[in-house]
């Protein structure tokens, strides 16, 4: 898909990767709806963002999820693309994980997203095509301690979007994955359970961790060459 002057909602757009995303797609000329629950930071970057709309929007709120996709074609007309990436993570053993945590972390990491492709299909059914990109992770190809509730719910995500591609082929939907490394963000502070502090040089022998700028470069070639599956970095392929 071309970027330039298409509509695109990205959640989870006040920080990290869906700043970065939404920042990339209006210097490729695209219209950005802003979504998340941070108004303030919303309109910030919307005053650096040409043709850009805010929408506060709590991704756990199937009501206001669909407000959201209502309010974007109010304003622009259309929805072309959208980018989920509203997500939390929970560090917690196996048999330490909570269900009211578990559950909080369904609602937003896999519903929410599931929510927002069902709204956004039909509209784009009517357009003739569309693109949805959702934001998985590489620990969901890996069994990492501490992480099974945020990997198993990312390996849904990876199924119900593999499958919905398959399912939308017809109706010219286009449904793609990003699977990001560690990235330099916020996203250990936010954690449920204990917030942590991510030290990305902790670990001298892993990768380096990435900017969300080149995630966002990532999500940019994906709906480009409208392929099923991008990685952060390609060695990520052997690990699937």
């Amino acid at each position: 898909m071309i970027i330039q002057n298409k509509v695109a909602i990205v959640t989870g757009a006040s920080s990290g990767i869906g700043e970065a995303t939404a920042k990339a797609l209006a210097q490729h000329g695209a219209k950005v709806v802003l979504a998340s629950r941070s108004k303030e930071k919303l309109d910030n970057l919307s005053l650096q963002l040409k043709d850009s709309y805010v929408i506060q929007t709590d991704m756990m709120d199937e009501d206001q999820i669909k407000d959201m996709v209502k309010k974007a074609v109010d304003r622009f007309g259309r929805v072309d693309i959208l980018v989920n990436n509203a997500g939390r993570g929970y560090d917690s053993l196996v048999e330490n994980i909570e269900a009211p945590s578990y559950l909080e972390l369904f609602k937003l990491n896999l519903l929410a997203p599931l929510i927002a492709m069902q709204t956004v299909i039909p509209i784009m059914r009517r357009q003739s095509g569309g693109t949805i990109v959702n934001i998985s992770s590489g620990t969901s190809m890996m069994d990492i301690p501490n992480i099974s509730a945020y990997s198993s719910l990312k390996r849904a995500l990876n199924g119900i979007s593999l499958t919905a591609r398959e399912e939308l082929k017809k109706d010219k939907i286009i449904v793609s994955l990003v699977y990001p490394y560690m990235t330099q963000t916020n996203f250990g502070k936010n954690v449920i359970g204990k917030p942590r502090a991510d030290d990305w040089q902790q670990d001298e022998t892993l990768p380096q961790a990435d900017s969300p700028k080149h995630i966002a470069e990532k999500v940019l070639e994906i709906i480009e060459n409208e392929a099923a599956e991008i990685f952060a970095h390609d060695w990520m392929k052997n690990i699937k």
